[in-house]
Formats: structure tokens, sequence, C-alpha cells
């Protein structure tokens, strides 16, 4: 007998996410198989975690070997895959000093406490930061007060205060938020989840100075940009602007359930029972996402995303030529977004997942792109063709 899996899971699992109606079962690089044997191309690739490709072997090993050897200490004592991960991870980056956590949103709120502590002591206490619209941080409640898009606060309201929201590349906006209680800016470097929005030319650089200037700490939320996605292993050094303190989670695990946030010494204010985590840089996590991010620099995946993004972004321009339902394309190293002239979006997932690539509904009139940064040229042109049909189709019906 056939199990239905839609089914089971209607029964059992909160009803929080719309999903696409596709079991994956297993995953090998940028392909993945549904439980009937369905191959697939995953453009989505576990929203933008599996960087390093499904099921890749050095991680896979990695995980193995370390889950027959030490799995969980608590963070009362040193462990060396937490070290190994903590080194690699500072000596390949402009940061000092690391906390490894759970999640992206765990990173982001222990880059709010950390900035908070360190405006009380550095700032005559104050303790707001700025952030955008359409930015996304997480879903904790101090990440959705911190997220600039008011339909994930309102249901929840109150929400907690402490942060003012601004346009993205604005400049002046920013400058005319800053107040004498502004602690940090907090930005994405290019918003994932707001759209794919990519910063003028000079943008980060002018928040840079502007924080120089006034003595305010740069927060980069490099949940989603950052172990290569933007064609640099981090994304700051895309736009060459050196944030205070930056989080890290989605692709640092290689697919394990793992974030981080890194400081500079000047931002350095906590001190031993400020911050904790029980599971926080367990052995088994950090040894995969030392994993991950040692393939990725050994091999350069970082410069094949630069390369297959340039190559990605032509051919999904060439689509735009061609089909008048797509009005703009946007995007940088492996971080895409398809945008139409009306709410097609559901219709070409839908058309798209029988043609078998899986994409991202971002809004009603965008997908998201963002395949494994080990995806091959032959790959892209093998998943256009899938998704012009899947288009096509989507706007014949």
């Amino acid at each position: 007998m056939t199990t239905d899996w839609k089914d089971l899971e209607s029964q059992y699992y909160m009803f929080v996410v719309r999903r696409q109606p596709v079991v994956i079962a297993r995953g090998e690089g940028t392909r993945v198989w549904d439980v009937d044997d369905k191959e697939y191309l995953d453009f989505t690739s576990g929203w933008a975690v599996n960087n390093v490709g499904h099921a890749n072997p050095q991680v896979a090993e990695a995980i193995e070997r370390q889950a027959r050897t030490l799995l969980q200490t608590s963070n009362q004592f040193y462990t060396v895959p937490q070290i190994q991960l903590a080194q690699i991870l500072v000596e390949n980056s402009c940061l000092d000093k690391i906390f490894i956590c759970n999640s992206g949103a765990e990173a982001n709120e222990g880059a709010i406490k950390l900035a908070r502590k360190w405006g009380k002591a550095n700032r005559d206490g104050a303790v707001e930061i700025i952030t955008a619209f359409n930015s996304f941080h997480g879903r904790t409640m101090m990440n959705v007060a911190a997220t600039g898009q008011p339909h994930y606060q309102e249901i929840f309201e109150p929400i907690p205060t402490g942060f003012t929201h601004v346009d993205f590349n604005d400049i002046e906006a920013l400058k005319s938020a800053t107040t004498d209680e502004t602690c940090a800016i907090m930005l994405e470097p290019v918003q994932g989840e707001g759209g794919v929005n990519i910063p003028s030319v000079g943008y980060l650089e002018q928040v840079r100075e502007w924080c120089d200037e006034n003595g305010l700490l740069l927060i980069f939320d490099e949940v989603q940009t950052g172990l290569g996605r933007l064609g640099t292993l981090f994304g700051y050094q895309s736009f060459g602007v050196e944030p205070d303190i930056m989080t890290l989670a989605k692709g640092l695990g290689g697919g394990v359930p793992i974030g981080a946030f890194m400081a500079k010494d000047h931002a350095m204010a906590f001190v031993p029972g400020d911050h904790g985590s029980t599971f926080g840089g367990n052995a088994l996590t950090c040894a995969a996402a030392h994993a991950s991010t040692k393939y990725i620099i050994d091999n350069d995946v970082s410069g094949n995303a630069a390369v297959m993004g340039e190559y990605l972004g032509a051919a999904l321009n060439r689509l735009k030529a061609k089909h008048d339902a797509i009005s703009e394309v946007r995007g940088m190293g492996l971080l895409w977004a398809v945008l139409f002239d009306s709410d097609i979006s559901p219709a070409v997932v839908g058309a798209c997942n029988e043609a078998g690539i899986l994409l991202n509904p971002l809004r009603p009139n965008a997908v998201r792109l963002m395949p494994p940064l080990t995806v091959t040229r032959e790959e892209i042109d093998e998943a256009m063709e899938r998704l012009e049909a899947g288009l096509v189709a989507a706007t014949r019906g």
C-alpha cells in the first residue's frame, strides 16, 4: 500500500506554510527525487541552504564520523569541531570573534542583544536599531519587530520596541532616522525574502561612512547572502564594505541547522553569562559546517557562484526578451528573482513542478531562484528549458 504522505501530514502538522505538492525523498547535487521517483532540478536548495549541493560527500562523511564520536556536550566544555569552525570563519572574514547558535533567527537575536549592550556602554544607553523596509530577519518576536514588513507584525501586536524602519537604498532617510537613541544599523547586503533587492551603487559605502561618523555599529544580516551565495565567500566582500557584526546561517551547515553571529573586537560587549545556548555549537553541526565551509573555500565554490550567476542572469534575461509575461529580472551571484506582469507566480510554480524544476514563490507576481552553488552550465540550460515550459503552460492556462 502506498502511503499518502500529504494526507498524513495534514492530520498531524500545524498548517503554517503552503507547501508545494512534492514529497522529496532524496537528493544529489542540484537534483532531487520525490517518493514516486520523479526527478527535479532544485532551484530552491532548501531556501538557500544547500550551497554545496544535496548529499555532499564531504559533509556526509563529516556527519557520519562525528555522529559516531560525539554529538553534544553543551558549552560547559571545549569541543574540537566548534573551535575548528570558529577558526575557519574568523580567519577567512574581517570579524574577530564568533558565537555559534542554531538558526538565523537566533543569530540575529544574538546580534541585536550584542548591539544593545554595546550601545548602553558606548552610546549613553542608546539601544535603538535602524532596519530597512522589505527586510526579513527571522520569525522570533524580536526579529519580527526588526523585520520591515508590517504584515508580519500586525497579527502579533504588541511587538517588541526599539526598531525604526526606513526605505532601503535611501541614505537620506537613514540619516534622518538616526537619533541619540540609535546604537546600530542592521541591513541585509541584498534583501532576499523582500524581493532580491540589490543596493544602489555606493549605498552600503555611505551607510558605513555614516556609522563611522556617528559612532554606530553596522550589522549585516548575511543569513542568506553568506557562504558564497553572491559570488564571494561573504556578501560584504561583494560591496567592499565591512560590518562590525555579521550573522550567518542557512548555507553555513551544508544542510544541518546551525547559525552564528560574529563581531569585531571593538563591538564585543558580552561577558560570561550574557549569552548562551544548550545546543548552539554542538559537535555534530559544527563538524558538518566546518566540512561545508572548507569545501566552499577549497573548491572556490564562491567563484563558481559568480560565474554561474552571470550565466543564469543572462539566460533569464533572454527568457524575458521572449516572454512579455516577465516584467523584470534582478539578482546577483546565484540569488535571482523573476517578476511577472500579473499575479501568476502560483501558476508558474505549479507548472514548473510538472516540468521538473522547483522554484520559490516569492510574491504573487515573483519567483526566486537560488540553486546550489555547485550548479553547472548544463544544469542551468536544462533548468531554463523547464522554466520556459512551465511559464508557457501557466500563461496559456
